[in-house]
């Protein structure tokens, strides 16, 4: 069964993403910020990591430099509402530092469960 970490500081997307994800069948943990996320990454590594960009503690953009720093193998999608500015340049920046698909929200969820699969498929389960 391939792992799945969702980091997301809106409690109510994330619930969402978790159960949309457990529902297809994918062994799913949840996190509110990147720190706790990179710490459960270490722990129990994911196939992918389901990331925001605007987060307190830890955001996503240096997420996204650890995890590939650290777990190279780790398919990352980044989400961002983008905040004040919209989503579009913190996306581009993800994709420039390494995440392997990018959202704006609100996340059509058929697109990121078929994301999510393609990049599964493309990786050997972490072990």
């Amino acid at each position: 069964m391939h792992r799945v970490i969702v980091i997301d500081d809106d409690k109510q997307l994330r619930a969402m993403l978790q159960l949309t994800l457990k529902r297809a069948g994918y062994d799913v943990d949840a996190c509110g910020d990147g720190e706790e996320g990179l710490d459960r990454q270490r722990l129990h590594p994911a196939d992918v990591i389901i990331t925001d960009i605007l987060m307190p503690v830890k955001e996503g953009l240096e997420l996204i430099v650890e995890v590939k720093k650290e777990f190279p193998e780790t398919r990352i999608i980044a989400i961002s509402g983008g905040g004040k500015f919209g989503p579009k340049g913190y996306l581009f920046m993800a994709d420039r530092l390494g995440a392997d698909a990018a959202f704006s929200k609100p996340v059509d969820q058929n697109r990121l469960l078929n994301s999510v699969r393609a990049l599964c498929e493309q990786q050997p389960v972490n072990t």
